[in-house]
């Protein structure tokens, strides 16, 4: 029922659905790079984290649900402080029960409209680790494309190649 999935303003209650499918350390830092250096999460740990960059106003934090059950997650940041036509998506996640369906496709085409039409944005940017292929693959269904730059990023379990990717809205 793609219909019925909508975006709505994070809360601070959805962070323990959100930290439940964080299974492994691998998973944790292909989700959030190296801002949350803490396995296991917990909701405390999402919420302090996000507590300053809500406040800062460039931060937009959004859950998305179906049938009034959070299904997916996914913040959206100006990278830039002057600019408010580049947006960039981070922490994008689904539910591990409900990966492989689709469903991020759906909550993407939803954030990228959001990005358009309540933030103006003309440009939508993201970083996505080169061993998350299935994200890539989603990322590049709904319009992404590879920019050429690979950053090398440092983390805790070593150094990951990071693909920089943008949408033109």
């Amino acid at each position: 029922n793609w219909w019925s999935m909508k975006l709505v303003k994070y809360q601070d209650e959805d962070a323990k659905i959100i930290t439940s499918w964080i299974k492994d350390e691998i998973s944790l830092y292909k989700w959030s790079a190296d801002r949350i250096q803490k396995f296991p999460i917990e909701a405390k740990d999402l919420n302090e984290c996000y507590k300053p960059l809500i406040e800062s106003a460039n931060f937009i934090p959004l859950s998305f649900i179906d049938n009034d059950s959070i299904i997916g997650h996914l913040i959206i940041r100006y990278p830039e402080n002057n600019n408010k036509e580049i947006v960039r998506f981070g922490f994008v996640i689904i539910a591990s029960q409900l990966r492989g369906q689709g469903i991020g496709k759906q909550m993407l085409n939803l954030a990228i409209k959001y990005a358009k039409n309540n933030l103006n944005a003309k440009k939508i940017t993201l970083g996505v680790f080169s061993n998350n292929l299935s994200a890539k693959y989603c990322y590049e269904s709904v319009g992404f494309k590879e920019t050429g730059i690979i950053d090398k990023y440092p983390i805790k379990l070593g150094e990951w190649d990071c693909i920089e990717m943008e949408l033109e809205l």
